[in-house]
């Protein structure tokens, strides 16, 4: 069975230990980094991660664009929503069906 994470910044991610969710409160680039490649080594089919810490990793997220393991799925953190979430689900969903299916709507 694989395991659920949740990545940024700890003010962010804390109240997800609650949901049972392991926590790895990172903020600094080189660290977290490290972190989501041992997590992706490590049996998370999922990593939660806040869209202030995705937007310091990009490159290293890159590397799990083609991959099926692990899913990482951007959420808001307590500074707002940037809309890097939204836009990468609407991504994922054009790719899949591939169609614009919230056509319209930006």
């Amino acid at each position: 069975m694989y395991k659920i994470a949740v990545m940024g910044d700890y003010d962010s991610i804390y109240g997800f230990a609650t949901l049972g969710l392991d926590t790895f409160p990172e903020e600094d680039r080189e660290e977290a980094a490290k972190t989501l490649h041992r997590l992706a080594d490590d049996e998370y089919g999922v990593i939660y991660m806040t869209e202030e810490l995705a937007a310091l990793l990009g490159d290293e997220l890159k590397r799990y664009d083609d991959r099926l393991l692990p899913a990482i799925i951007l959420i808001p953190g307590i500074k707002g929503n940037t809309g890097a979430g939204i836009a990468g689900v609407k991504k994922s969903v054009e790719q899949a069906v591939g169609s614009d299916i919230l056509f319209g709507e930006d």
